[in-house]
This record gives C-alpha cells, structure tokens and sequence, in this order.
C-alpha cells in the first residue's frame, strides 16, 4: 500500500458540506481534451485514422492480437456471438449476475442463454456447475469477470475444449486485470471490452473485440458498418447483414488519452481498495457484518469495490442505505440484480430460488465510490458514513 494511504483511525463522519462524491467519475486530462479539439477541428469526426491508432494500441497491449474497436461493449459481444456462428437454436452458457446486455445480445442471436449460478466467494460463474448445464445445443460458454476479478481462464479453457465450445469472455469490466500473470485479452478466444464511461478507461461510449485472426477480422469490420466490403475506386459488396456499430474518432481520440494512463489509474484503483480494506476489517467496522471482495492486490484491475450488506434487518433495507448515503453527499450502485428475475426473462421460464446464490448477493450487493481521482480521505469518509447509515437503520431484534 501506498504511504499516502496510510489509515488513520475512524474519526467523526465528514462535515454534511462536503462535495458530493459520485460512484465513479472518469479521469480525462487537458491533452486528451485538446487532442479532441483537434479532431473537431480536422473535419473528419467520424470512423478514421484515430480509430485505426486505437486499434493498434489496443493491438499491441494484447500482444499483437487483432482488434476492432466498437460503439459499446454491447455491439462486441453481439458481434462476437456471430463470429462464433451461435444463432437460433443455440444455447449459450452464462451467468445470471451481470449487466443484463450479457444476456440480451444471446437473445439478439436468436440464441437462449442458460443461466449457471455464481460462487458466491468470487461471484463469478461457478465453474464447477458449467458442464452439468452443457447440452447438444450448447455453443458457447460467456463468462464475467465481475468487478475485473477474472474468471479462471485455464480452467474455462479446458472445458470448452473437452466439449468443442467457443468462449466469449465478457471482459467489460476487466482491463488491466489479469489471470495467472497473463494480462486479460492476450490470450484466449473472442475477448471483449468495454470502455463505458464508468470503466478503468474510457471513450465517452464505445468497445473492442480482441479476436484470433485477420479473418475474423475482416468480418467483424463488415459487421460494424451494414455488411459492406468496398473494393477499387467505386466498388461496393454486401454478403452478411450488418448493423451500424463503428465507433467516431472523437471517441477514439479519447481511448487513446486513456490507454496511456492504463497502468497509472490501475495502481490509483489499488491503493484505494486497499485502504476500503484496512478500513472496513477494523475492529470498530468489522462489527458491521459486511461481507468484502476477495482481497486480489496482484491480478485485479479493481473496477469496482463491493460490499454485500449484512443478512441481518437493515430498516428499508439496501434502498434506504443508499438513499441515506446519498443524503450524506455520497453515492452508491447496484451492480447488480439477478438477470433471471427481470419480466422478460421470467417470461421465458425462470423464477425466484432458481439461482441462490446469485440472488442472495443480488439483493445486498452495493458498490461504493472508486475511481482514480479519489483521495484516501475520499475512502475514510466513505467508510465512516456508510457504519452510521447502517447502524442507524439496523432493527433490533426484540
């Protein structure tokens, strides 16, 4: 842990003029913010030459693989589904604890997901029950890594292989993390990422899809932009059905300012989950019955820091803890309810108790602020408002 960071003892909860901390809130600095400028300026705004130097940083951060960036990380996995040729009739193995896009673009496919609950120590996809769920029609396996802490990759790796499954790692929240000292996205199948404006790095709105080679490639570019293949002065094919995905070069211009910093927001997101640790396990906070993140100070990118509320009675439950956090100037996420449980996909067959553990954790998941321009102090107020709030509204049992 960085020396700056070094915990004080838990004080008195900050004055309530304090500015209001956000959950998250993106670091762009003035070059970045000029270099935009010069793009406006350049009259070409749309898909160009700063896409294609994203690309390539990209590129090289993965050792080389090929990429191509995207509107959202919702376009890549979309598209990753169909390099993979799932469609209708194919089945889909995922988790029920996500955004709930994962899921959705199975749907767009016309393929079906099936849902596998989570561990509820790293609340990712359990691996020990994908290969129960595996049937005839099972195409693909899309793990998540939850909060950046990545899904064993070896293992995942085995079990596609042992069973001929492509593998869609849904790595949105997941770069600069790694597994087994292999950074996310250099090796593996079809890898995406998304660089919303609440992940490590941002463009504003958009996405990358990591893939194995120049062809598939090539068909992701016809993908992106309507199926269309342009070939000499005037020449123009369409063989596949495209959408419109591709991504401005004023949105690259701002991955780009990011990338560079990768590294140094990675290390910042660090210190400052070490500090949530050093707090919350307190003996004045462990009282509290928060259940913490896995303590991975070596491989995770640290996107975001969660606390699961205790089972006990909270008055109002996670709702009114947020509401009273925000009143305090601090705010607060759910990241996220059970996908299962949504009406449409109650309308395909599932229920509540389908998925224990996903649930559980779904209904006292809370995410507290993180983000690189936080200060340890930041943290400490945090940590302090949050025990009040909690033992202000826990009910005593009578």
């Amino acid at each position: 842990m960085s020396a700056s960071l070094s915990a004080s003892p838990v004080s008195a909860p900050p004055p309530s003029a304090a500015a209001f901390l956000p959950m998250t809130r993106p670091t762009i600095d003035e070059k970045t913010i000029a270099g935009v400028c010069e793009v406006l300026r350049s009259g070409w705004i749309t898909s160009g030459p700063k896409v294609k130097e994203f690309e390539q940083m990209l590129s090289a951060l993965f050792g080389g693989r090929p990429v191509r960036a995207f509107n959202s990380g919702t376009a890549t996995l979309e598209i990753a589904l169909r390099l993979a040729g799932v469609g209708p009739g194919d089945e889909v193995i995922t988790t029920p604890l996500s955004w709930v896009a994962t899921s959705n673009t199975i749907l767009t496919v016309g393929a079906r997901p099936v849902f596998v609950d989570i561990d509820p120590f790293t609340r990712n996809i359990n691996l020990d029950r994908v290969e129960e769920a595996i049937t005839p029609a099972t195409k693909a396996i899309m793990p998540v890594d939850l909060a950046g802490l990545a899904v064993d990759r070896d293992r995942l790796a085995r079990i596609a292989a042992a069973h001929g499954l492509r593998v869609i790692e849904d790595a949105a929240q997941s770069l600069g993390s790694r597994w087994d000292g292999r950074l996310i996205g250099s090796s593996g199948d079809l890898v995406s990422f998304s660089f919303h404006p609440n992940k490590n790095v941002t463009s504003i709105e958009g996405g990358c899809l990591v893939m194995n080679c120049d062809a598939e490639a090539s068909l992701a570019e016809q993908y992106r932009l309507q199926g269309v293949v342009r070939s000499g002065t005037d020449g123009m094919d369409v063989s596949v059905l495209g959408g419109k995905f591709n991504l401005t070069d004023v949105a690259a211009r701002v991955g780009i300012g990011q990338l560079e910093k990768l590294e140094e927001f990675t290390l910042a997101r660090r210190d400052l989950a070490w500090l949530y640790f050093e707090l919350l396990e307190s003996a004045e906070m462990k009282e509290l019955g928060l259940r913490l993140p896995l303590p991975d100070f070596r491989q995770t990118n640290w996107h975001m820091f969660q606390v699961v509320l205790p089972d006990r009675r909270i008055s109002g439950g996670r709702a009114a803890v947020m509401e009273a956090m925000k009143a305090q100037g601090i705010g607060t996420g759910v990241h996220y309810p059970p996908i299962h449980l949504f009406t449409l996909y109650r309308g395909m067959g599932w229920k509540p108790g389908d998925f224990k553990y996903a649930e559980e954790i779904g209904r006292n998941i809370l995410t507290l602020p993180l983000f690189p321009g936080m200060t340890s102090e930041d943290v400490r107020r945090v940590c302090v408002t949050l025990a009040s709030v909690i033992r202000s509204l826990t009910v005593q049992a009578s």
